[in-house]
């Protein structure tokens, strides 16, 4: 007689670690403005705060160094479209991958170097695409340049260069991105002293996740 056959239960999903990160979905940051402010240098302490809480960090670093069609002063705006749609496709890759993906550069700053590039002008009509992208940000901190530029051999050292681009940023800014997602730093407050933590707190909140107080490396 055959044996009768009994319906395979799903298995049962894992308890809950007691006072584990609770993510309900991935978040997303973005450290933005010209170039030579410390974004990178914020970027990897941030991403330092959010592995210390316990919670898993994906980067997205700058595509800019990578533009086959050039960078600086003399960047087309063709090299700048390329830079924007980089940014978008290297974001749209690692966006599931962590609890927190922390990007050098958003479309909001791109934007603003492409802008200066094509004379002012949309010339790629790219603009309703980077304000639906600028609303995938749950939080954008924006460096400020009270710093001098550096020489790294890459980016340039032209001070008026920047400043254009800062006053670029500075108009299309406030019509990409509301101001409650906005984070404003200095560039000199990067450094080794500075406390991440509380905006990571003001993150999780953003998402609705919990974290716990980061522990201490020895």
């Amino acid at each position: 007689m055959p044996r009768a056959r009994t319906a395979r239960q799903p298995a049962a999903s894992p308890a809950p670690v007691p006072g584990a990160p609770r993510w309900p979905r991935s978040a997303k940051v973005a450290f933005i403005g010209s170039h030579g402010i410390r974004k990178t240098s914020a970027v990897l302490a941030f991403a330092a705060t959010v592995q210390r809480a316990g919670c898993s960090a994906e980067l997205a670093r700058e595509v800019v160094r990578d533009n086959p069609l050039g960078i600086n002063e003399g960047a087309t705006g063709e090299a700048q479209l390329w830079v924007l749609v980089s940014q978008i496709r290297q974001e749209l890759e690692l966006a599931r991958k962590a609890d927190v993906l922390v990007t050098d550069r958003g479309v909001m700053d791109n934007f603003a170097y492409y802008l200066r590039a094509c004379g002012g002008a949309d010339r790629y009509a790219v603009e309703a695409l980077v304000r639906s992208w600028s609303c995938t940000y749950d939080l954008v901190v924006r460096l400020l340049p009270d710093i001098e530029l550096q020489a790294d051999g890459v980016r340039s050292t032209n001070d008026a260069f920047r400043d254009e681009v800062e006053g670029i940023l500075d108009r299309v800014l406030p019509t990409l991105l509301a101001p409650e997602r906005l984070v404003t730093l200095r560039a000199s407050e990067v450094t080794s002293r500075y406390d991440w933590w509380a905006l990571l707190e003001r993150l999780a909140t953003s998402v609705g996740a919990s974290i716990r107080p980061p522990t201490i490396w020895t």
